[in-house]
């Protein structure tokens, strides 16, 4: 019986896999919460039926915890975008969810992935860098900010 109730109550990882079309809503809505400007829900299937965009999804049950989107253009992907949905943060998703990604980018053939993130945002900074990415430039005034401009820095990793 104490098996029982602590299967019951114990944290499963999410499950990731491919995301489709028809998580458009949910994706947009997960982004909406996490950055200054989120995307519409006609942004996000725009992004989702375009050929060159790969992207993945967490599921915690039938609930999306997380995503990780990028675009791939010959040998080179750029990360649009990742989140995580705030009661999975900090439990390693977003780790998980870059490491199958850059293992799916390199089955594609990309041989490098730029991103931007925000100066500001340590703990996607942290993750990135453990992960092999580097500075490579900045962008001054890249996202919208309460006082003016926020500078992004673009990382970049090699996959090959």
């Amino acid at each position: 019986m104490i098996g029982f109730i602590s299967r019951l109550f114990a944290r499963r990882e999410p499950a990731i896999s491919e995301a489709s079309a028809r998580d458009a809503a949910a994706l947009a809505a997960l982004h909406d919460a996490s950055f200054r400007r989120g995307w519409s829900e006609q942004e996000v299937d725009a992004l989702l039926i375009d050929r060159h965009v790969i992207a993945h999804r967490a599921l915690a049950g039938t609930r999306l915890a997380g995503f990780i989107m990028s675009r791939v253009v010959e040998d080179e992907a750029e990360i649009l975008s990742v989140a995580v949905a705030g009661p999975q943060r900090g439990r390693g998703l977003a780790r998980n969810l870059l490491n199958l990604h850059l293992r799916r980018l390199a089955g594609l053939g990309a041989r490098a992935v730029f991103l931007e993130v925000d100066e500001h945002n340590d703990p996607a900074i942290r993750l990135y860098r453990r992960a092999g990415f580097h500075e490579v430039a900045r962008r001054a005034n890249y996202y919208p900010g309460a006082s003016g401009g926020v500078t992004a820095l673009v990382l970049r990793r090699d996959l090959s």
